[in-house]
């Protein structure tokens, strides 16, 4: 192999390995949400699942913080420990235990969907702190408003709407097998069932709000730990777990809830802290720094389409035409915001390159009259002197010799 393939075989390699990431990073959150579907149907509750993730997270990033950003960390004052205990509350408590319930209550499948509304919701609740301005006549703003829209319809749709099942080349012998076993359902029994999916997704949407709202929060703190962001996320991973402890102790009055071996619960709370709250953090970061977070959101419906196919094989998971209509709106809704925020981010960074191009621009054209003025005072100098310099007419001098 000559040296010209081994270059372009490593400039690929090297090109794709964003690509592959997160890639793998979607096969790793689908993995999350099957496993802990299993856990949650087992019977473990899912306060006691949010203190053992949350506390295995931070036993796993604390070492990293402690040996990589250990110098110069930022003074925490009331107002960063506030800021603290609210991110804290707003992740590891709020939007983890709504999502597991929502979990719970729907499918993996259907849980993944409505997650896709998190830069939509994102983009609201920015607009609405006005931390993002809107210029309607902008086409990138335009996407982001229909987006945003669309997305929030497909939401609704998924909610409202349930539909008959669509049906799998591979799961049709399973869901007519299932079919003739449960002929006996009552309708009661269907009712008490579509009161728990609504329920389920009101959950998701609540738990999609809490999320943005982090990220909303989190812009802002980060001022502060912009070079200390592996020490942040174990403050917040630590805070959340107090508090996840305190709110367990309200809810679950039984001790029993709080045992665990070596079982499906124990490899969800260990595969959640360690992948979907460690690795997927680091894998995250790196991503986002080299190719920015818009690169890094887009592969989200990419976990959707592996937790539907994984989902009916493992869980025997039914998918309806409703599900399969509000997902598509979401994607394309998902898409469209996301495409308005790299616009918007490129627009941007033009206007900055233009400004600071002018600025340069002004301070050469500055310097350029600075250097003539200085060329002409200096050519003045030499000119004045000159004329100084010059002796008299040798005429009157010649007389006054010459005379006896």
């Amino acid at each position: 192999m000559s040296m010209e393939e081994l270059s372009s075989c490593e400039s690929f390699l090297t090109s794709s390995k964003p690509y592959f990431a997160m890639i793998s990073l979607q096969f790793g959150y689908a993995g999350m949400n099957i496993i802990t579907k299993i856990s949650l149907n087992t019977g473990m509750s899912h306060y006691v699942l949010v203190v053992y993730r949350h506390a295995i997270a931070t036993a796993v990033i604390a070492p990293f913080a402690f040996f990589f950003e250990r110098k110069a960390q930022p003074k925490i004052t009331f107002s960063i420990f506030m800021q603290l205990f609210i991110l804290g509350l707003l992740g590891p408590v709020i939007d983890q235990n709504f999502y597991y319930m929502g979990l719970k209550y729907t499918s993996p499948t259907f849980s993944c969907a409505m997650s896709n509304m998190l830069p939509a919701m994102t983009f609201i609740l920015a607009v609405l702190f006005r931390m993002e301005m809107l210029d309607v006549k902008k086409l990138w703003c335009q996407a982001k408003i229909g987006g945003t829209v669309v997305t929030v319809g497909g939401a609704m749709v998924m909610t409202i709407y349930k539909g008959p099942i669509v049906e799998l080349f591979w799961t049709k012998y399973m869901h007519l097998q299932d079919s003739s076993h449960a002929n006996h359902t009552t309708s009661s029994k269907n009712s008490s069932s579509d009161k728990e999916f609504l329920k389920g997704s009101i959950l998701l949407i609540f738990a999609t709000l809490a999320w943005a709202s982090l990220f909303v929060l989190q812009a802002k703190i980060l001022k502060t730990y912009a070079k200390h962001q592996l020490s942040l996320t174990t403050l917040i991973c630590f805070i959340g777990t107090l508090q996840a402890v305190a709110v367990t102790f309200v809810m679950e009055h039984n001790p029993s809830v709080w045992r665990i071996g070596w079982d499906m619960n124990l490899l969800a709370a260990a595969y959640s802290g360690i992948v979907a709250s460690s690795i997927s953090y680091y894998v995250q970061g790196i991503v986002m720094k080299k190719r920015g977070p818009v690169f890094a959101t887009a592969f989200s419906p990419l976990m959707m389409v592996i937790v539907a196919v994984t989902g009916s094989f493992v869980l025997a998971e039914k998918i309806f035409l409703g599900g399969v209509i509000g997902a598509v709106l979401i994607v394309i809704g998902l898409y469209a915001v996301l495409w308005g925020k790299q616009k918007e981010n490129q627009v941007t960074i033009c206007d900055d390159q233009s400004k600071i191009e002018s600025n340069s621009k002004v301070t050469k054209d500055v310097e350029a009259n600075g250097t003539e003025m200085k060329i002409s005072e200096g050519d003045n100098s030499m000119l004045s002197t000159i004329v100084i310099s010059v002796p008299l007419s040798e005429t009157p001098l010649k007389k006054t010799i010459q005379e006896p």
